[in-house]
């Protein structure tokens, strides 16, 4: 059993994985101030409730993008699971050639989505990964990540608009029934969901017209699902994409 753990800058997701099949996965929020024994009694309540002996992980690999949380991290893995994790770095042996200035910039959950995305899916592709920031990665048919955009996620986007705005309150992030909102709550909505789609679609086709070359367009994160449903561009959804990443590498 392989233990896989993914650092967001807002939730950490952990799986197991035994053999090909994610057993199971959970979320926890990332919280840099956890110490280590916080960590660690997490990760085996997690297994406990679910039934699956800790015992038989025999290996555990991390991708992060938050780096003070990982000498926590680390050592919990160390304490609690007893053994050395392997973590995810741009210089890992991942089979991906990055063609990014310098690799090091780039986070490890856009090479993880990538090696999952290979394995998968045919090539070239551009993964859109809805996070805390919303990522957008090309991968051309040589199998090359070639880089991407970033852009303010949709929940950080709202924050900036409530924090920076005296009467306008915090929403459900939603649908609203048409575009033109008749209350301040509707006209936020629409802004949010209608112009974050649109937003996705505009970046991605710019993104093909430089490709030169049609692209499988994949959607990872947590509000994949409820943006694509109003995407022109966006193909197919694959929420366990850093998971598979992670597993392969």
């Amino acid at each position: 059993m392989i233990l896989l753990i993914d650092v967001g800058n807002t939730n950490v997701t952990i799986g197991a994985c035994e053999g090909d099949n994610i057993a199971a996965s959970w979320r926890m929020t990332t919280n840099k101030d956890q110490t280590s024994d916080e960590i660690g009694v997490t990760l085996r309540n997690f297994f406990t409730y679910n039934a699956i002996d800790i015992s038989k992980i025999t290996g555990t690999i991390i991708s992060s993008v938050v780096p003070p949380i990982m000498y926590s991290l680390t050592h919990a893995v160390r304490k609690y699971i007893g053994m050395e994790p392997i973590v995810v770095k741009s210089t890992s042996k991942m089979g991906l050639t990055v063609k990014y200035d310098n690799p090091k910039e780039v986070g490890a959950d856009r090479l993880v989505n990538a090696v999952a995305a290979i394995k998968k899916y045919k090539t070239p592709l551009i993964i859109v990964d809805f996070g805390t920031a919303t990522t957008f990665c090309a991968i051309n048919s040589s199998n090359e990540y070639l880089g991407g955009v970033i852009l303010p996620g949709v929940k950080i986007s709202l924050n900036a608009l409530v924090e920076k705005t005296a009467k306008l309150p915090r929403i459900e992030i939603a649908k609203p029934e048409k575009i033109i909102g008749t209350s301040t709550v509707e006209s936020m909505q629409a802004g949010m969901y209608y112009g974050y789609a649109g937003s996705v679609d505009n970046i991605v086709t710019k993104m093909k017209e430089e490709l030169g070359e049609d692209a499988t367009v994949i959607a990872t994160g947590g509000l994949a699902r409820m943006i694509a449903k109003e995407s022109k561009t966006i193909d197919t959804i694959d929420s366990g994409l850093t998971l598979e990443g992670l597993k392969i590498i």
